[in-house]
């Protein structure tokens, strides 16, 4: 179970403020379980995990295992929730350097998309050249912009590189069940699919295909990542503040309504960099709606202690921090010691790094909380598979039970219609003229 300490918070919340939040919490846990609040046709996820593994999970495994035998590379095209949550597992696990050196057998793995940047674009067409590749298409409509630019350019490359029987050999689409432009376009063409439930939202889908298939060519065990989420399920099940659930989410309302509208998440981990992007999309787009909302921010440290720290330890008052943990690998790297000890670490001589890193966390969380900085702390443990599972749906369960505490709906995001609207009359969609 992850560890939530609030040891950090008593100067802005007291015990008496924690206990009175507990018929919200259990109300809003309630209202989310029982499926009797706004949004509730979309709580497909909770039941995502399984214990064992499902026909569906059998079929993403063979799918990985022939990516893996016949590519080089694996893109990953998906935008918000269809690229975030993969992409954050697999460099979480094994590092944002994680491409490096890898091939057929253990093929590189990218993701487009995501974004509109022709010189992003052009990058990837040079990391393409001569190899073998083949692409996920992640999409429910298959008729979001970014997404769909980039299937087209990479399906033409697919074609006039093998043929095109030998193309739909290495499409796969991840979509939904029954209708929509991608299902039409996979059946018509016949790719091999996998099914985004039409009851699980883009934020809340990385334990379905979506997730588990780049995980899987990534050689990532994807049944020990469903077990771990199961067993989250269960012992996050909890109707009190023994359920670290209920104390982070009880605890970061409290910090909002006493004027900390924004959370800091951060790791010591770069690895921990995309997960920090899946969270902020996980809550920004979740509870940010109706004039309410506590403002999602990520940073690493150390290294963002040398731009931010300045700002967190003496700027306005109006943030918190989760600082999340993780057990040091079993690998150990031992400081070495230099005769001229020209730089002056000779005093660290025959310490582990992780010895010194544990020592930057605690002077970090003193620094802060002595700078009237609350500071949430999550212990996640040992970073395993299951661990990861395990993670996500905590997060996922925090997200929904704090955004009923807010009494806003967790599963709709109409602001972001606007952005788009607006683009779409400036290109010239049809549908989308100005009115006069």
């Amino acid at each position: 179970m992850i560890k939530v300490d609030i040891s950090n918070v008593w100067g802005d919340v007291s015990l008496p403020d924690l206990l009175a939040m507990e018929k919200e919490v259990f109300n809003a846990h309630m209202t989310l379980t029982e499926g009797t609040g706004a949004g509730n046709d979309f709580l497909g996820w909770l039941n995502l995990p399984v214990a064992e593994p499902t026909d569906e999970m059998i079929r993403i495994q063979a799918a990985a295992d022939r990516i893996r035998e016949t590519s080089d590379v694996f893109v990953v095209i998906g935008i918000g929730g269809s690229y975030l949550g993969p992409r954050a597992a697999i460099e979480l696990m094994q590092g944002p350097n994680h491409n490096i050196g890898k091939g057929k057998g253990n093929p590189q793995i990218y993701f487009a998309g995501n974004g509109l940047s022709t010189r992003h674009w052009n990058e990837l067409c040079r990391l393409l050249e001569g190899k073998d590749f083949s692409i996920a298409i992640i999409s429910k409509s298959g008729t979001t912009t970014e997404p769909a630019i980039a299937t087209r350019a990479l399906r033409w490359m697919l074609e006039r590189k093998y043929g095109t029987d030998g193309a739909k050999k290495r499409i796969y689409a991840i979509t939904d069940p029954c209708k929509g432009a991608l299902r039409q376009m996979a059946t018509e063409e016949g790719w091999e699919t996998f099914v985004i439930p039409p009851n699980v939202g883009g934020r809340y889908s990385v334990l379905t295909a979506v997730g588990l298939l780049p995980m899987a060519v990534a050689g990532m065990d994807i049944k020990a990542i469903m077990a771990g989420a199961y067993e989250a399920k269960e012992i996050y099940n909890i109707r009190s503040f023994e359920n670290p659930v209920w104390l982070y989410t009880a605890v970061r309302n409290l910090l909002y309504r006493r004027g900390k509208a924004i959370e800091l998440l951060e790791s010591f981990e770069p690895g921990f960099k995309m997960m920090g992007g899946w969270w902020q999309q996980l809550f920004g787009e979740s509870e940010g709606k109706d004039g309410k909302g506590i403002f999602p921010v990520t940073a690493e440290f150390t290294a963002d202690l040398h731009s931010l720290g300045q700002m967190i330890q003496q700027g306005e008052r109006n943030i918190f921090e989760t600082m999340v943990r993780f057990a040091p690998p079993a690998e150990k790297y031992t400081i070495a010691g230099d005769y001229k000890d020209l730089d002056g670490l000779n005093y660290l001589e025959g310490k582990t790094l992780d010895y010194v890193d544990e020592q930057a966390y605690l002077g970090t969380l003193a620094a802060h909380v002595d700078g009237g900085v609350p500071v949430i702390t999550m212990d996640v443990g040992e970073l395993t598979d299951a661990k990861l599972g395990e993670l996500f749906y905590f997060f996922e369960l925090s997200c929904g039970v704090s955004a009923y505490i807010l009494d806003v709906n967790p599963f709709n995001q109409p602001g972001v219609e606007f952005y788009k609207r607006n683009m779409f009359q400036l290109l010239g969609k049809p549908g989308y003229e100005k009115k006069v």
